[in-house]
Formats: structure tokens, C-alpha cells, sequence
């Protein structure tokens, strides 16, 4: 096992993994940045426009809001297919501000449960439902529309205005009772369960996670480095079997799987792919 060990050297995929947080923590800043308000242009990411840090528009919110309308909001749609042919979910990974917060929460050592991967599908009933269908036929004030029960915008639009109230002296305006119980389950569900919105009604991890089959950055595992250690299985904390699984649409691209002591698996990009062929035929 020491002479295998010593043959792996650091690649761009477990650089990616081990400065995960730090590039995380990097576009915090920039989705929630707050001296640029550009709410014209959709992010790649879910979050609340309504956050007084925010410094674009959520594609989720702007597909219900232009759905309500019965418009087709052309330019989030072509955002949402732009960033994900080209990166699928690892904009879940590494570039969401939501999924870093259930990620840092997810930290506590509290053990955590895995749920059956049925559940998965939720988010396709959430983005069919809540994000399209609802606001199509009853509008924004239907109460299952998606921005009254979304737990991001209870957490980054109606607390912090209920606060700035109070510490102005204004009058509070409290958020809904709904909202407020469906931000505690929220909260308490990431202790016991790792990006349980993620995971379980993410309309836009559901749309990104389509991509993964095709996107231009994909995960790719090596069957002659691999020694069926098992710890690929043990590693991956959102409950994915990499070796299995390395295009599955709940995969993060967190790229955790590469960060150990096998080189089997790796990110590449299509142009990797296409060096790799042309080797190969070069090599006939």
C-alpha cells in the first residue's frame, strides 16, 4: 500500500478538492456582494434576490415570476443550459452560496442519515410543480408558490429584514408562519442529513443534474488504477457510489472521491477526452 501511495501525485481534481472551501467561501462573496445590485442578470446559483447582500437575480425565482406572467424567460433558460453543458453540477459543488451553508452546518458532528435514492426525484416534482405549473395556473399568490416556501429566502430576505426593522425601530414585519416552520425543519434537517435541500428539493440541482451525462467538465474513473478499496463508497458524504455512479445526477462534483489514497478516479473536460483519442489513434 506504501509504494501505491507514493506513485499518486496531486492533480488538478484533488487540488480542486482540498481548496474546495476556499474557492466556496470566494464566491460568497461574489453572489452576495453588496455594493453590485444587477438583478437584471440571473446567477448560476440558488439564492435569494431579496437578500439585501444580493448582488444578482435567482434563475428559480425569474422562471416562476416569468412563468406567473405566462412569458418564457429566455434569458435565465439559456443561463441555466450555457452553465450547464458546460459544468453541470459542479456549480452545486463548488460555486453555490446555499450549498456551502448546508455544507458548513453539515460539519457539526451530529450523525448524519442517508435516504433512499427515490427520494432524489422531489426536486423534479418541486421544479414542475412549485417553479412552473403553480405560478402558470394560479400565480404568485397561490401559498405553494415557490418564493413563499423557499427556506433561502426566509433565511436570506425575510429574517434580515425583519431584523434591519427592529434595530431601525420600525415596524416588524414578521415572515409567514409557514415560512418559518418549513426554515426551522430546514435546519434542523441539515445536522442530521448533508444538503438535504440539495439532495432532497433543489429545482435547480434537479436541472443541473441532467447535465451531468453531457456536460463539458464530467467525472471519469481509471479501472486499472482502481484496487476495490471501498473507500470511494465511505468517502463521498451525499451518499453517491462513485465508482458506479460517476455521472449520477445527484453527484456534486465535490471531486472528494479523488482526495485519498487511490488515483482512479478524476475531473477532466471534453478536450481531455479528445487529446486521449487522438493519442490513442496516433498510438495505432
Amino acid at each position: 500500500m506504501a509504494s501505491m501511495t507514493n506513485k499518486i501525485r496531486p492533480t488538478l481534481s484533488s487540488w480542486l478538492a482540498r481548496w474546495r472551501w476556499s474557492i466556496q467561501s470566494f464566491f460568497v462573496v461574489v453572489w452576495l456582494f453588496p455594493f453590485i445590485r444587477l438583478h437584471s442578470i440571473c446567477s448560476p446559483v440558488f439564492h435569494c434576490y431579496a437578500c439585501p447582500l444580493a448582488a444578482f437575480a435567482c434563475p428559480i425565482g425569474v422562471i416562476a415570476q416569468f412563468s406567473a406572467l405566462h412569458l418564457i424567460p429566455f434569458l435565465a433558460i439559456g443561463t441555466l443550459i450555457a452553465m450547464g453543458a458546460l459544468l453541470g453540477t459542479f456549480i452545486c459543488g463548488y460555486v453555490c452560496p446555499f450549498g456551502f451553508l448546508q455544507d458548513l452546518v453539515g460539519k457539526i458532528p451530529v450523525r448524519k442519515f442517508h435516504l433512499p435514492r427515490w427520494t432524489g426525484y422531489f426536486r423534479y416534482v418541486v421544479l414542475i410543480g412549485l417553479v412552473i405549473m403553480i405560478p402558470f395556473f394560479f400565480s404568485e399568490k397561490h401559498p405553494l408558490f415557490i418564493c413563499r416556501v423557499c427556506p433561502a429566502g426566509a433565511l436570506e430576505a425575510s429574517v434580515p429584514l425583519a431584523v434591519q426593522q427592529a434595530i431601525a425601530g420600525q415596524a416588524v414585519t414578521l415572515p409567514n408562519a409557514v415560512k418559518m416552520v418549513i426554515l426551522t425543519l430546514f435546519l434542523l434537517a441539515m445536522l442530521v442529513k448533508m444538503r438535504p435541500w440539495c439532495r432532497l428539493f433543489c429545482p435547480l440541482g434537479a436541472i443541473f443534474g441532467l447535465f451531468n451525462r453531457f456536460s463539458a467538465v464530467y467525472m471519469k474513473v481509471d479501472r486499472s488504477k482502481c484496487h476495490a478499496c471501498h473507500q470511494c463508497q465511505t468517502k463521498c458524504r451525499y451518499g453517491v457510489v462513485p465508482g458506479e455512479e460517476l455521472q449520477s445526477t445527484d453527484c456534486v462534483r465535490c471531486m472528494e472521491c479523488v482526495d485519498f489514497r487511490c488515483n482512479a478516479f478524476s475531473g477532466t473536460t471534453v478536450l481531455s477526452r479528445k487529446k486521449e483519442e487522438k493519442g490513442d489513434s496516433s498510438g495505432e
